[in-house]
Formats: C-alpha cells, sequence, structure tokens
C-alpha cells in the first residue's frame, strides 16, 4: 500500500462513521429531510428484510416517516463496522462499502408491541462534491424479540 493511499484511508474512514452515525440519528430523531441528504442522488434503500421496502431513498424516507411514527422512541446502536475501499490503480476509488452490526429497541406509545431487532447493514457510499454520501443501504434483520404477552391470574 502506498504512503498515498494510507494517507486517504485514514481521511475517509472517519468521515465514512460520521456518515453512518448521521444515517443513524436521522432515522432515530425522525429527520427525513436530514435521511435523504444523506443519500447520493441516485441512493437507494432496502428494507424487505425487516417487513419494509425497497426503493429509491425519497420514496422509503416517506416509508419510514409513516412507519415508524408507531414508535416515538428509537436508538439505533450500529457496531462492529468493516470498511473496505474501491480500489483503482493502487489508489483509493471512490467508492465504500461498509457491513455494521445494529440493534434496535423500539418503543410505542399506542396500541403497537414494543420490540428490539438487530441484524446487519451493509452501507454503499460514492465520494461525491458534498462528500460521502450513501448510495445503497440494505437491512439485513436477522431476528426480532417481541415483548410477551402479560399473564392475567387465573382467580379460582
Amino acid at each position: 500500500m502506498t504512503q498515498r493511499v494510507e494517507l486517504a484511508t485514514v481521511r475517509d474512514r472517519p468521515a465514512l462513521d460520521g456518515l453512518i452515525t448521521d444515517y443513524a440519528v436521522a432515522v432515530d430523531d425522525g429527520d427525513w429531510e436530514a435521511y435523504r441528504e444523506l443519500f447520493a442522488p441516485r441512493g437507494r434503500a432496502d428494507y424487505r428484510s425487516a417487513g419494509g421496502i425497497e426503493g429509491e431513498a425519497r420514496a422509503v424516507a416517506a416509508w419510514l416517516a409513516e412507519s415508524l411514527s408507531l414508535f416515538p422512541m428509537r436508538q439505533h446502536l450500529i457496531v462492529n463496522r468493516r470498511v473496505s475501499f474501491g480500489i483503482w490503480e493502487q489508489d483509493t476509488g471512490d467508492t465504500a462499502e461498509v457491513q455494521a452490526d445494529y440493534v434496535n429497541p423500539m418503543a410505542t406509545a399506542g396500541p403497537a408491541p414494543d420490540f428490539v431487532c438487530g441484524g446487519r447493514y451493509a452501507f454503499g457510499a460514492l465520494r461525491t462534491d458534498d462528500g460521502w454520501r450513501l448510495n445503497e443501504v440494505v437491512v439485513r434483520e436477522k431476528w426480532r424479540r417481541l415483548p410477551e404477552p402479560k399473564k392475567t391470574p387465573v382467580v379460582n
């Protein structure tokens, strides 16, 4: 690896980490404008493994806004980030992939049950004039835990 590639990697890793953190905060805070701004112009998201939709980021943001309105408390914990860069002629490219595990507790204020889910994200990112942007987000939900139903005491 050349010194130029090493320096680019040192600069790009924190930028990608910030992009993923901004993604989690935007979803958790319900800031759908910030969510949309994280994506490249043709960026897409795929939430089908979690019971959602796949499509262009603007359409997915609208779906998320409606679906997640049932859960006023959301908190993504995104960990174990593994970053790989596109390499072209021994130089860091303008693409990156980030695989990261997540745990996402959500709480309701209404009739829907509280639950926690977890899995793995696959983020695809592009370097743009405005910095790194997401061109793809794929959610691979691995598990979901719903609360146990409350037991009614038996009266004899």
